[in-house]
């Protein structure tokens, strides 16, 4: 019997903002169909995920149980279809204008997020732990 694969949320575990909304996120029903990854974890191999290990910093990613890979608005999307309490917000992010307001939003967003509040930095010197492009 094949066990099937969860899908995948890549998130930053030093940002305060984005563990507090993947902390919600776990307490949702469905969430057990989701594989929350801290990608500043002293283990975490963005290579051996295949996965640019910059870019991972930068921008939300999401592999879906089949493997495909979605970044930015569109790994939240995913993450709402497992969610039955966020399926409204999946289904209206089908709306060509809501979703590039969404994305608009969105790169805001990564370009202010290394100026927030981080957790204490368990990485020490990695190069990885730092949203700036080396």
């Amino acid at each position: 019997m094949l066990k099937q694969m969860n899908t995948k949320v890549y998130y930053d575990g030093l940002c305060r903002l984005c563990s507090r909304e993947i902390d919600h996120y776990r307490r949702q029903e469905g969430a057990e169909s989701l594989l929350f990854i801290d990608i500043t974890a002293a283990n975490f191999d963005a290579v051996r995920e295949g996965l640019d290990s910059y870019r991972v910093h930068r921008v939300m990613h999401v592999r879906t149980a089949d493997g495909r890979l979605k970044t930015g608005v569109d790994g939240f999307i995913e993450i709402w279809k497992h969610l039955p309490r966020y399926h409204w917000a999946a289904r209206a992010s089908q709306n060509g204008l809501l979703k590039a307001l969404l994305d608009l939003s969105y790169r805001v967003f990564v370009r202010i997020r290394p100026l927030l509040p981080r957790k204490k930095n368990p990485c020490g010197d990695s190069p990885y732990c730092n949203t700036q492009h080396p």
